[in-house]
């Protein structure tokens, strides 16, 4: 019983601190969407049984099983995860990065930095998130403008602090005309 309330616990205060980040960066809506399948029962009981505490229960699924079913659940219905953003490109037929629509680049900013500061607690500072980014850098499928434009805001907040990035951030508008 422990371990649901905690999981509970966990991925509310995650999805609060993601939900106020989302206000600052000017995407509330997408603030107050953010996450809702990890209550679904697929992902909840998944975390629950798979709940540390320290990181996210989809590593510890992944020890056991070699893959997650929560996170497939997951990064299959919330499009700020770039493992969302892929398919088959038609000349090709491998499987291919695309890139992410700007707004969802900002909430994946908002959901790396709530992430950080739940799990790291105390230890939490404003470098962390891009040193997360940097571990998997090399091995990401990721859209590169996606991948340039996540660094770019992730190194902002390690050099300038939250209050210049998320107004940065707020007012970013770079090829969202072309997204419509």
């Amino acid at each position: 019983m422990n371990k649901i309330w905690n999981h509970f616990k966990t991925i509310t205060r995650h999805r609060n601190k993601v939900l106020a980040h989302c206000f600052r960066a000017g995407i509330p809506v997408q603030g107050l969407l953010h996450d809702l399948s990890k209550y679904s029962p697929c992902e909840f009981v998944q975390g629950c049984r798979f709940y540390q505490g320290t990181r996210s229960p989809h590593e510890a699924e992944r020890e056991t099983y070699g893959f997650s079913y929560a996170w497939m659940h997951h990064k299959g219905r919330n499009r700020h995860h770039f493992e969302y953003w892929t398919d088959y490109d038609f000349k090709t037929k491998k499987l291919m990065p695309v890139r992410m629509p700007v707004k969802y680049v900002k909430e994946m900013f908002c959901d790396r930095v709530a992430a950080s500061k739940i799990y790291m607690k105390d230890r939490y500072h404003d470098g962390a998130p891009y040193e997360y980014f940097l571990k998997g850098k090399r091995t990401r499928m990721i859209h590169p403008e996606t991948s340039e434009l996540i660094e770019k805001f992730l190194i902002m907040l390690k050099e300038q602090g939250e209050e210049k990035t998320f107004r940065y951030i707020r007012s970013f508008k770079e090829y969202e005309k072309k997204e419509k």
